[in-house]
């Protein structure tokens, strides 16, 4: 078995549309999957629910209503805790590995000093994913047969989105816990948009998505303290009419966190997701002329 087995019986990612795309949008969910492979699960030192602390639950669903408005969700099967798409290909661990990781290898960044690299050491709360060390041989598969896939298949889709838009808008879409507190007042935000500090979308975009949420009550702040990963990053040109955004919901608006039931706010919040995706990519063109494209 291998991690070429692993989805066999599920994809490990998927396309969700209704027909034809009709928007220069594009939405994705790379931290909701909730497919846990059995042979994962034989490697974990992690009982079911523990290995779960790291999933973006339901995020998928919120935003489902996207492929009704022509816009494409692309969707992860495959959990966080498994690979983690919204990083380098190469960011390891050599701690995590029996053999010596090739030179390549992003082997000091932040993240995998948190553990949470390409391969993830630790889930959200800390805790070991792995009692033992793994043969890199496991790294280099779930790179080859997933990691690179998924990242083809979404830069295929804003390639063609470019190609028949002029320009195309990823929404790239995540969940936080309900403890993150930010400022000197430890406020609980609601949302956090991220753009990389201005990097991967004009403020156009950024400061109408603010606007949208904020309209309906919901704390929203910029950037702090996630400006987005590596996908925002990567993606996000404005110069080049690629624009990427990064949007964070607050867990506690509608998960219990323990037990990973939706709570009674879900159904409220569904509606919001629904109604702001809806009117996001309403957003006139002009606020897509990147000042220096324009020069």
């Amino acid at each position: 078995m291998s991690a070429v087995d692993d989805f066999s019986d599920v994809p490990a990612f998927e396309i969700r549309s209704a027909g034809e795309q009709r928007s220069p949008f594009l939405f994705n969910s790379p931290h909701s999957g909730r497919h846990y492979p059995d042979r994962f699960l034989r490697m974990s030192c992690l009982d079911a629910a523990a290995i779960r602390r790291s999933e973006d639950c339901y995020v998928d669903e919120l935003f489902n209503p996207a492929s009704a408005f022509g816009a494409p969700l692309l969707v992860a099967n495959f959990p966080r805790a498994y690979l983690d798409v919204n990083r380098e290909p190469w960011e390891l661990d050599p701690r995590m590995f029996y053999e010596p990781l090739p030179s390549f290898a992003n082997m000091r960044s932040p993240r995998v000093a948190g553990g949470l690299g390409t391969i993830p050491k630790l889930v959200g709360e800390g805790q070991d994913i792995y009692g033992c060390r793994l043969p890199l041989s496991e790294a280099l598969m779930r790179i080859d047969a997933i990691y690179r896939p998924y990242h083809a298949c979404l830069a295929e889709m804003l390639s063609r989105t470019r190609a028949r838009f002029g320009y195309a808008v990823l929404i790239d879409c995540h969940s936080m816990p309900a403890n993150i507190r930010v400022g000197e007042a430890g406020m609980r935000p609601d949302f956090i948009i991220g753009d990389r500090f201005g990097a991967s979308a004009t403020s156009g975009l950024t400061e109408y998505a603010i606007g949208l949420l904020s309209a309906k009550g919901y704390k929203v702040v910029h950037n702090k303290p996630y400006a987005g990963g590596f996908i925002t990053e990567h993606y996000g040109r404005p110069t080049e009419q690629l624009h990427a955004l990064q949007i964070e919901i607050n867990r506690g608006l509608y998960l219990n966190e323990r037990t990973f039931e939706r709570t009674e706010g879900f159904a409220r919040l569904a509606v919001d997701i629904r109604e702001f995706v809806r009117d996001l990519m309403m957003i006139p063109d002009q606020y897509f002329v990147s000042p220096l494209a324009a020069e």
